[in-house]
């Protein structure tokens, strides 16, 4: 049995190595010039399958987008995706980055969105000058689920942020810690 766990071990060891190592990979500064478009259809899709986040987008200052978030693992996992900061008025304000380590009893793979509504100015400032955001470590932030959000009103609105997860596809399964780091991008 110990001989078994010492062989996952190392074999998770060197899967770690390895994804240490220097690759090809494009940075992920790179900002895809598809990406607003992307964002805007992944906004939509949230206020079609959640019309509830519509009330949000009406009291939000700011809506933060993230198309498509990847998240893989094997008792060691990551997450990652580029995102568009939208003003109220809908114009771009920013590109940002969304990363995550996690550990624990976990594997799989999957992708997501997530759409961030930002309701205060000090929050957009926080994102906007901070050397990146840690969720936990800045504006409080309330993930909705479909529950939470048939209880969104005017007056239960308190929050900085509002964080929807939405469109899942693949299978992740596992119990983890991690927090999610939100950085800007360079255009």
């Amino acid at each position: 049995m110990a001989q078994c766990i010492r062989l996952i071990l190392v074999h998770v060891l060197l899967l770690f190595a390895t994804s240490c190592s220097t690759s090809q990979i494009p940075p992920s500064n790179a900002v895809d010039p598809d990406l607003e478009a992307k964002a805007r259809a992944a906004l939509q899709q949230l206020y079609i399958t959640t019309p509830d986040a519509k009330l949000l987008q009406s009291r939000a200052k700011a809506v933060l987008v993230f198309p498509e978030i990847l998240k893989a693992g094997l008792i060691v996992g990551a997450e990652e995706g580029n995102g568009v900061m939208f003003g109220a008025d809908g114009k771009v304000m920013g590109y940002y980055n969304a990363t995550s380590v996690s550990y624990g009893l976990q594997a799989g793979a999957q992708s997501f969105q997530e759409a961030m509504f930002l309701t205060t100015d000090s929050a957009i400032k926080y994102l906007q000058t901070s050397g990146g955001w840690s969720i936990g470590a800045g504006p409080s932030v309330v993930v909705v689920d479909s529950g939470t959000a048939r209880s969104l009103t005017s007056t239960t609105l308190q929050s900085d942020v509002y964080a929807f997860i939405y469109g899942q596809q693949g299978l992740m399964a596992g119990v983890g810690i991690q927090g999610q780091k939100i950085s800007k991008l360079s255009p």
